[in-house]
């Protein structure tokens, strides 16, 4: 299934373009093993221009027919290249950026590669009740891999101490995995899912 990047994309963006849409299907908590609950999901991947994708997961419990039961949870995030901050960068806050972007083209681009050969990124996720997630990691063709680097949690929030994941392009599907370190254990498998795109 050929990748196709918007014409509208900032170069920055392309090697993250594959993710770009919106995804929709089913996975299960825990290992996946015959006790673990299903649930149902849809997540996007959208951009505004700016150099970082707007990222959305909504999901839902469901029973084994994937008929949804009630509401699970919703993350919001950004994912964008991890670089050095320029003075063309906008922020903090509302200040703008300027209106060449720093990475002006595709070699500009493939100039950050890094020694594995995929690109350097950085992902923020906010959850419900007071979690926010910073990961680093790479991207490579059409593999994710990220580490948190932090987990700030607000003072009535469960503990959580770490996490990875993992997103692969499977025969134009979206796949993840989900491991989480809290309550005193290390990581161990806190949900996968398999995604096909809608849109």
């Amino acid at each position: 299934m050929p990748i196709e990047i918007p014409t509208d994309l900032t170069p920055e963006l392309v090697p993250l373009s594959w993710l770009i849409g919106e995804w929709e299907g089913t996975g299960r908590l825990g290992a996946g093993d015959e006790d673990s609950e299903h649930f149902v999901q849809r997540v996007s991947f959208t951009h505004n221009g700016l150099p970082y994708l707007q990222y959305r997961a909504e999901s839902w419990l469901s029973d084994e027919d994937n008929t949804k039961l009630r509401p699970l949870s919703v993350e919001l995030g950004f994912w964008a290249l991890e670089r050095e901050l320029q003075e063309a960068d906008g922020g903090p806050g509302l200040v703008p950026p300027d209106i060449v972007p720093v990475l002006k083209s595709a070699d500009d681009v493939e100039a950050r590669r890094n020694k594995d050969g995929g690109f350097d990124i950085s992902v923020s996720i906010t959850h419900p009740g007071g979690i926010t997630e910073l990961y680093y990691g790479q991207i490579k063709g059409p593999q994710v891999h990220l580490s948190t680097d932090m987990v700030m949690r607000g003072s009535h929030s469960k503990e959580y101490t770490a996490a990875t994941r993992i997103f692969g392009l499977v025969d134009g599907n979206l796949l993840w995995r989900w491991d989480v370190a809290s309550e005193g254990k290390s990581l161990e498998a806190h949900a996968s899912a398999f995604l096909k795109k809608v849109s």
